[in-house]
């Protein structure tokens, strides 16, 4: 039997410094993440695992290093320029409108779309999202957490993304609702997409990855399969709660 070769990278990390004043959070880091796969990323508070999703989406400083999409660098583009690529981001946190119906919502997340294709993308993620087409008269605010995090992904998936990244999606939630939403980051690679995830349920998120990622203090600390990085006992120990 030929052996399957292996997905091409989408995204690819170079050497990539980055942070928000006069030194760099993120340090040296590389990594090449391959189409059509969910990557999560772990690592203790204050590792970097957040400025990392923002310096893929471009809303921090770019101290030096690259960052390809498909081959292109895209570091020194804007975030709306990287959005328009086919970069789509989830931030920490709520950031929905929540005295704004889930319709509305799902208008605004369509915005910088033409008028067509608003309609077209807001069509999409109903039929992708049914629980979001019963809610549409709902105020966002009075939904579940799990479904607010829901529709903040249906409203960023509206732009065609084809990388998606999601800083702690199950922030807050219960774990049924937590779930929820990992059960939706695994339905999005089934059409698809490559997600990136930073997620402190690192069990949850990892149980449903392709791939695994530890930061340490700004750092690339190790990276390989989901499952090996869920099971390697230093890991297990140092980030994962293990005996």
């Amino acid at each position: 039997m030929a052996d399957i070769a292996p997905a091409p990278a989408l995204l690819e990390l170079d050497h990539l410094s980055a942070g928000y004043t006069d030194d760099p959070v993120v340090v040296d880091f590389t990594a090449s993440i391959p189409a059509g796969t969910i990557t999560t990323v772990i690592g203790p508070n204050g590792a970097g695992k957040s400025t990392l999703l923002r310096a893929i989406a471009g809303t921090n400083r770019h101290f030096g290093g690259s960052v390809k999409l498909r081959g292109q660098s895209i570091e020194r583009l804007t975030p709306t320029q990287r959005l328009k690529l086919g970069v789509g981001c989830v931030p920490q946190g709520r950031c929905n409108f929540p005295l704004m119906t889930v319709r509305e919502n799902l208008e605004l997340g369509a915005f910088t779309l033409p008028k067509f294709a608003a309609a077209e993308a807001q069509d999409r993620v109903l039929a992708q999202f049914p629980l979001l087409a019963t809610k549409l008269d709902m105020l966002a605010g009075n939904m579940s957490g799990g479904e607010q995090q829901i529709l903040e992904t249906a409203m960023v998936l509206e732009t065609g993304p084809q990388l998606l990244l999601l800083d702690e999606p199950s922030l807050g939630l219960s774990p049924g609702n937590q779930e929820q939403v990992f059960a939706t980051i695994a339905e999005l690679r089934g059409r698809g997409l490559t997600v990136l995830v930073v997620e402190q349920n690192a069990h949850g998120a990892l149980g449903i990855s392709d791939i695994g990622i530890v930061m340490e203090l700004g750092r690339l600390f190790a990276m390989g399969p989901a499952q090996e990085i869920l099971h390697d006992p230093r890991i297990k120990v140092a980030y994962l709660g293990g005996g």
